[in-house]
């Protein structure tokens, strides 16, 4: 009798127990539902709220970016303030240099972005403030700025080109293989990971073989990716946060694709130290000589492998989705190539000189000018330490999200001129040589403090692959009438990809 009392009497704190819990399940999800409509503040009724919150604003735009565009151009300050998500966005570029170096001190990222991206990314680089963001800040400035390092990614790149990027794209060019469509954005976002990856771990995850491989890690860090920016979408991160809490949904998937990477990335880690790293040219390796922390070294790679791939894959992407809308610049380019090079061979495979790619002043212009209309990263976020007051005499309280758009500057009329919509490599020449526009006009690789570190070595794999593919390929748009869509993400990702027919040069 002891024993059957004794488990009746567990049977019924185990029932006690299930109760409390679901008890305080329901009452939990009704307090942050409480809040997700406080934070929504449904009293407010202006336009802009209530076609965020119907969603009516994709009856007449295809993406989110657009209609911010479209508002932003209406704004008299070229700013505007949601305020149903508490967020002040402006396409300004005089707000801009405000926000990211006269008063740097008052915008950092900010505690909701970094919880946001806190699992996928830990302490990395681009999700602390503070001394953690100043001392990996030098220490990948002394890394990526060195010679011997741009060198050794430049041969990263280069092989790669030459020995999957080509061959892959001669393939699908072959006789009885013109009509076959290939995804460009899955290619480059392939070609991207496989040199990253290189560059970072001194690994070759080999997506980019003729046979377009799986990768498990790729896949995990891309899943990872788009879970974690799904967040940041999410009304209320209370919504997530309670998911996360009794793992369900998304917030499993994301945490099964982290357990993933980590595990990847501790058996890279591990096999580094056994086998040494002192004579090692890749990321990881010279970093294990001044951090002992597996975790921290863990969280700084994994955040270049995100600022390394999905930028490139997508500038790259609108870049050749441009060209094919503009065969004259495709034409230009080719013009330019033969004077540097003094060739006109269109089967030539070698990858162009760093020397003679800095003498490609109209090529630099086009590159430049596809990311003023499609930044890879449309938007930034910091928050707002202390209430401040704008350049354009916006009022932007403690607390605020506070969004620089380039996106939409890139639209802007008062910004760009009249001819801001078109494609116009000629914009950033004059006398015919290559000049940069204000970072705060162009704030495609951030400005001040933290401008892009990795900005030069994104520029030269661009610049390689335009050449490389443009002196040998004739890639069209399969459908030239589809206007982008993009799916939500940190970086700008063409929904569906980008479907191309190939053919090698001469052979209409």
């Amino acid at each position: 009798m002891g024993f059957d009392s004794q488990c009746v009497h567990v049977q019924s704190m185990s029932n006690t127990f299930c109760v409390l819990f679901f008890s305080f399940t329901i009452l939990f999800s009704l307090f942050s539902l409480l809040l997700f409509i406080l934070r929504l503040k449904p009293w407010c009724n202006c336009e802009v709220c209530r076609s965020y919150l119907s969603l009516s604003w994709a009856k007449e735009f295809g993406n989110l970016c657009d209609w911010y565009t479209h508002l932003l151009r209406k704004s008299p300050t070229g700013t505007i303030h949601v305020h149903v998500l508490g967020n002040t966005i402006t396409a300004n570029p005089e707000n801009v240099e405000h926000i990211l170096k006269t008063r740097f001190d008052n915008y950092p990222k900010g505690k909701p972005f970094s919880v946001i991206l806190g699992d996928l990314l830990g302490r990395g680089i681009f999700n602390v403030d503070g001394e953690s963001w100043k001392f990996q800040r030098k220490m990948a400035s002394l890394e990526l700025g060195s010679v011997s390092v741009r060198s050794y990614a430049f041969e990263i790149v280069t092989s790669e080109i030459q020995s999957r990027l080509i061959p892959l794209l001669s393939s699908f060019a072959a006789a009885g293989q013109e009509d076959k469509v290939l995804d460009l954005q899955d290619v480059f976002r392939r070609f991207s990971f496989d040199n990253i990856c290189k560059f970072s771990f001194g690994l070759d995850p080999g997506c980019l073989q003729l046979s377009l491989p799986i990768s498990n890690f790729a896949a995990a860090f891309d899943l990872a990716s788009k879970l974690s920016a799904e967040r940041a979408m999410s009304a209320s991160p209370k919504i997530w946060k309670f998911k996360r809490f009794l793992n369900l949904g998304s917030e499993k998937k994301l945490k099964e694709a982290i357990k993933t990477i980590n595990t990847f990335a501790t058996e890279m880690i591990n096999q580094r130290r056994e086998m040494g790293f002192s004579d090692n040219k890749d990321l990881l390796s010279r970093f294990m000589a001044s951090i002992d922390d597996d975790n921290y070294l863990r969280d700084i790679v994994i955040s270049f492998l995100l600022a390394g791939r999905d930028t490139v894959a997508s500038a790259l992407t609108s870049f050749f989705y441009l060209l094919s809308q503009h065969p004259h610049v495709e034409a230009a380019i080719r013009d330019e190539l033969e004077r540097v090079s003094g060739s006109s061979s269109t089967h030539q495979q070698q990858v162009a000189s760093l020397e003679q790619m800095r003498e490609m002043h109209y090529l630099n212009g086009a590159i430049y000018e596809s990311m003023r209309l499609y930044p890879p990263i449309q938007f930034d976020s910091k928050f707002c330490q202390e209430d401040d007051i704008l350049p354009d005499g916006t009022f932007v309280q403690k607390g605020t999200r506070v969004t620089y758009h380039p996106y939409a500057m890139g639209r802007m009329e008062r910004v760009w001129g009249p001819d801001c919509l078109q494609f116009k490599p000629e914009r950033w020449l004059h006398n015919g040589v290559f000049r940069p526009e204000s970072p705060y006009k162009y704030p495609v690789f951030q400005a001040g403090l933290r401008v892009c570190l990795g900005k030069e070595m994104a520029l030269v794999e661009m610049r390689s692959v335009v050449v490389s593919l443009v002196q040998q390929f004739d890639i069209r748009v399969a459908d030239p009438n589809q206007a982008p869509r993009f799916a939500p993400g940190l970086t700008a990702t063409v929904r569906g990809g980008l479907p191309v027919l190939v053919q090698h040069r001469g052979t209409r």
